[in-house]
């Protein structure tokens, strides 16, 4: 048991409505889970690609943190969700597209956090083989373990992982800020200023995307707060915590690449670990990096079990799921990253990556119609039991939101910049990827002005499920169905 007795340690709910008298947590909590994700390697190695693709120093800090705060405001008006819904963000698709037409984006947001887990697997498994003097392969499957059983653990537990991981990653980065500033002249490499906008694009680019990416799943750990949750506070808490994390993860990057000389690029875990020296301190780095990422790989492995129980529950009409089809859904999700993350640790994880990152025009649409329809069309005014029903007011198939959204992934598709794919339009662009700009911003565009004029029927007020015990009352956000 947790911290009162009616409050499991174990996750009892997964995409099913959290009834208000099982809702906990405070808002602190929401602030270190997002920092703790965020501190971590691969968002050091994300914030090292402006300067190893060609960025000084000063340019690429102010790109970033350009880039974090517009990504980390997209990512934060979807935590502001959970409180007032009690649902996993992915369910709620089911207003814009249906109950099962909302299957369409969930696939895709699936195989990318397949991905991230993967990538982020191999990163730990390198670290961890150099921590107890194993392969990385073992380094690996040790850490798909403790992946596994976080998951399965859930909610309580993701969260405190995340209040730990946010205090090792504080403690580790001073210490690593603390290592770079005594070897390098910051003040010199500050001073070294050739802006281009090609070079600044990318940075902002690295950052929004990044922030983005956490959309579809942000408001999983959100939903347990009481309902009367100021959903201005959960922004800015959930927000605030991703946006400092990552963008102090970043800046060390940026720096680390920037005096490295060209031996950071393809050894990323060693030349940072390598920035404290040997020893003891080093073996609490590799150890800081492992649990760095325990949560954002628990995050994206918990977000793929919340998209599966999606798509299964939309096709049978109910959001109930056993612990023992938690447990099997759970073990064939990590089981598949691991599998990737040992087959292409060496040579296929670099273009199975570009493949990930492409993956990531699919949901930019996704979240644009999501946050227009709840902020300025339904206005948070939901029918959740309807969520659950092919034949209710949502239907099986929403025309128009799956119209909008073939839109907004075609648009995209001249701007996109990976190795998996490049768009015709990227070289005029200098090589900058800008598809996130028009993947958010023309779909929203379209789907505002085509909801105000055909959407479906829109209750009057916020519609729960009825809940044992509970009283009908009369203000619109806690009426019963």
């Amino acid at each position: 048991m947790a911290a009162n007795d009616t409050t499991p340690l174990i996750e009892r709910r997964s995409i099913d409505y959290i009834p208000e008298a099982e809702r906990h947590g405070r808002l602190f909590s929401q602030f270190t889970l997002w920092m703790g994700a965020n501190l971590q390697i691969t968002a050091i190695v994300t914030g090292a690609l402006a300067v190893v693709l060609g960025g000084d120093v000063f340019w690429s800090l102010i790109g970033l943190l350009v880039g974090q705060l517009i990504g980390g405001g997209v990512m934060a008006l979807h935590a502001a969700q959970g409180p007032k819904l009690g649902l996993p963000q992915m369910i709620s698709s089911r207003v814009q597209f249906g109950v099962y037409g909302a299957a369409i984006p969930i696939v895709l947001v699936c195989l990318m956090y397949l991905g991230f887990t993967a990538t982020g697997t191999v990163l730990s498994g390198q670290a961890l083989g150099q921590l107890f003097g194993v392969s990385d392969s073992v380094g690996i499957l040790i850490f798909a373990s403790v992946i596994v059983l976080v998951t399965v653990l859930g909610y309580r537990v993701i969260h405190f992982i995340g209040r730990v991981a946010s205090v090792v990653g504080v403690i580790a980065f001073i210490y690593l800020f603390s290592r770079l500033m005594s070897q390098t002249d910051v003040g010199a490499l500050l001073q070294i200023r050739h802006f281009s906008w090609s070079s600044f694009l990318l940075a902002v680019s690295l950052a929004a995307s990044w922030q983005i990416a956490f959309g579809p799943y942000v408001a999983d750990y959100s939903r347990y707060l009481p309902s009367k949750t100021s959903s201005v506070k959960t922004f800015l808490a959930a927000g605030a915590g991703s946006v400092v994390g990552a963008q102090v993860a970043m800046v060390l990057g940026v720096f680390a690449a920037a005096m490295s000389n060209g031996q950071f690029a393809g050894h990323e875990v060693a030349y940072i670990v390598g920035l404290s020296g040997t020893g003891a301190t080093a073996a609490l780095l590799y150890f800081s990096i492992a649990f760095g990422k325990v949560t954002i790989s628990t995050l994206n492995s918990y977000g793929s079990f919340m998209c599966i129980a999606t798509i299964v529950s939309g096709f049978r009409g109910r959001l109930e799921v056993t612990r023992l089809q938690r447990l099997a859904f759970v073990l064939a999700i990590v089981g598949a990253a691991t599998l990737i993350a040992l087959l292409g640790q060496h040579s296929f994880l670099g273009a199975f990556k570009s493949f990930i990152l492409f993956l990531l025009a699919f949901f930019t649409p996704w979240s644009a119609i999501n946050l227009v329809d709840y902020y300025c069309i339904t206005r948070e005014r939901y029918d959740v039991p309807a969520l659950a029903d092919p034949n209710g007011r949502y239907g099986r198939w929403n025309l128009l939101g799956i119209s909008v959204y073939i839109f907004g992934v075609l648009v995209q598709l001249p701007f996109i910049s990976t190795k998996f794919y490049t768009g015709p339009l990227v070289a005029a662009l200098g090589g900058v990827d800008i598809s996130w700009i028009i993947g958010l911003v023309l779909p929203a565009a379209l789907y505002y002005v085509c909801a105000k004029k055909w959407h479906g029927t829109v209750p009057d007020h916020l519609i729960l499920p009825k809940e044992q015990g509970a009283l009908p009352t009369t203000n619109g956000l806690a009426a019963q169905a």
